[in-house]
C-alpha cells in the first residue's frame, strides 16, 4: 500500500481528482450508502469480522460535528457538504485543510447504511487531515461526535487502495453488512502525477459501529 504523500508540486487536490473519488455516490444515488427499508438493524450485533468487537445496533439521527482517529492524532471538525454541479461532493475548504467533509445528503454516522467522510491529503506545502489514512489499520477506533450529546465509537475492518482508472464506487462504497452502521474515511493516495495534477487512486478505509460514549 503506497503511503500518501504531499504533492511537492504546490497542488492541492485538484476538482477532477475529487469528482472521480465520490461521483459514484451521484450515480448510484442513496442505494450505496443507506441501508433498505427493513434492513434488519437487529440483526448487526452478529456481524463482525474475525478477532474485531461485535457490531453495536444502529443509533437514532443526530448530526455529526467532530471526527477523532486516535491512533493518528485526528481531531476534526466535520462540515456537511452537497453536491457541485458536476454531481460530485464538494471537498472541504481548500483552506481549511483541517476539516473533514462529511456528505449530508447520504447516512449520518451511527446511523443504519454507510456514511462518508472526506478529506484533503495534503496541501501546496503541508500534510493536510488525511495524510495518514493508509496506515489505518483493523482495530483502530474512530470516534464521531453528534449533536445529541452522543459519539459513536466505530472500528476499522480494512483499509484499501483503489485505482482511480478502475475505480468502482459501490465497492468502495456499498455496506458491507446490511444493517450494520458503517464508516467511510476516503482521501486520494497512490501517487502523484505531476503532469495530470492528480493522485492516481483513493484509500478507503471502512469501519463499523462497535459501541457509544457520551462527549
Amino acid at each position: 500500500m503506497t503511503e500518501p504523500r504531499s504533492s511537492g508540486g504546490g497542488r492541492v487536490l485538484t476538482v477532477a481528482a475529487w469528482t472521480v473519488l465520490v461521483l459514484g455516490l451521484w450515480l448510484w444515488g442513496r442505494e450505496i450508502t443507506d441501508v433498505r427499508p427493513g434492513g434488519g438493524a437487529g440483526q448487526a450485533g452478529a456481524m463482525a469480522p474475525a478477532g474485531l468487537p461485535a457490531a453495536h445496533a444502529p443509533l437514532g439521527p443526530a448530526l455529526p460535528k467532530r471526527v477523532d482517529v486516535p491512533s493518528m492524532g485526528i481531531r476534526a471538525p466535520l462540515i456537511p457538504r452537497g453536491l457541485d454541479g458536476d454531481g460530485a461532493i464538494e471537498p472541504p475548504p481548500f483552506d481549511r485543510p483541517g476539516t473533514v467533509g462529511w456528505w449530508g445528503g447520504g447516512t449520518r454516522p451511527g446511523e443504519a447504511g454507510a456514511a462518508l467522510l472526506v478529506g484533503h491529503v495534503d496541501t501546496a506545502s503541508k500534510p493536510a487531515v488525511f495524510y495518514g489514512l493508509s496506515t489505518a489499520k483493523p482495530g483502530d477506533k474512530v470516534r464521531v461526535a453528534r449533536t445529541d450529546g452522543t459519539v459513536a465509537e466505530f472500528t476499522v475492518e480494512d483499509v484499501q487502495v483503489y485505482e482511480r482508472r478502475s475505480f468502482d464506487a459501490h465497492k468502495a462504497y456499498g455496506p458491507k453488512v446490511p444493517g450494520r452502521a458503517e464508516l467511510r474515511l476516503v482521501t486520494c493516495g497512490g501517487t502523484y502525477d505531476k503532469a495530470a495534477e492528480e493522485y492516481t487512486a483513493n484509500v478507503v478505509v471502512s469501519a463499523y459501529l462497535t459501541g457509544t460514549a457520551r462527549s
